[in-house]
């Protein structure tokens, strides 16, 4: 029910904490600062440091073509999953989900999403809803929006949700609004000790998974 986003640099970093706080997280969760600061390889580092699934968090977000090509390199790196923006479009989302399980944006945690990409969420909804991706990304510091996102998304397509901690979002209150899964990155990382960081989110939640 947690995802640990390992938001660093540092390879070495990342196993540590990832070994560290393994037992009580079900993913963890790399995003371009890890890859482009560790290479490719850190997934697989990762999978065998914990024996966890992987998501790479690359937000793509090009033609269907560009997407694929990107997409082809991490699964055969050993991603278990791929996040891929909704904005454009069915096309670019299917060319990654031909290749792999993919996690589609429905909506952002970051103030600017309201700009521009949470307004759209109703067309998102309806197209994973139509797509069937493993998961959609819902706002972790918006309790009333992942409701508002489970109650018109397929059961089977999970929710998981970044914002968790230092972005404010409360993880108990993500997870009794429909969440499966709450994305933590530097309340954990950024812990003097992670694995008790960990620990403290997990028992808060345990009893409360939908997932």
């Amino acid at each position: 029910m947690i995802v640990l986003a390992l938001d660093v640099y540092e390879r070495d970093k990342a196993l540590k904490i990832a070994g560290d706080v393994k037992d009580y997280i079900s993913m963890v969760k790399v995003n371009w600062p890890l890859i482009v600061g560790s290479g490719l390889d850190v997934i697989k580092e990762l999978k065998e440091k914990t024996g966890l699934k992987v998501i790479a968090d690359l937000k793509l977000a090009d033609i269907p073509n560009t997407n694929r090509l990107i997409a082809k390199r991490v699964y055969e790196a050993g991603a278990d999953y791929v996040i891929v923006h909704s904005f454009v479009g069915k096309d670019s989302v299917l060319a990654v989900k031909e290749l792999g399980e993919v996690i589609m944006i429905v909506e952002m945690s970051h103030p600017g999403a309201l700009e521009f990409i949470n307004p759209l969420t109703d067309k998102f909804i309806e197209m994973a809803n139509e797509i069937k991706p493993f998961g959609v990304i819902a706002p972790g510091t918006r309790p009333e929006r992942i409701k508002y996102i489970r109650e018109r998304l397929s059961r089977e397509i999970k929710i998981l949700t970044p914002g968790i901690g230092a972005q404010g979002g409360k993880a108990l209150e993500a997870i009794k609004a429909g969440a499966d899964y709450i994305i933590v990155g530097r309340a954990i990382y950024s812990s003097e000790n992670p694995r008790e960081a960990a620990r403290r989110i997990y028992e808060e939640v345990k009893g409360w998974s939908s997932g």
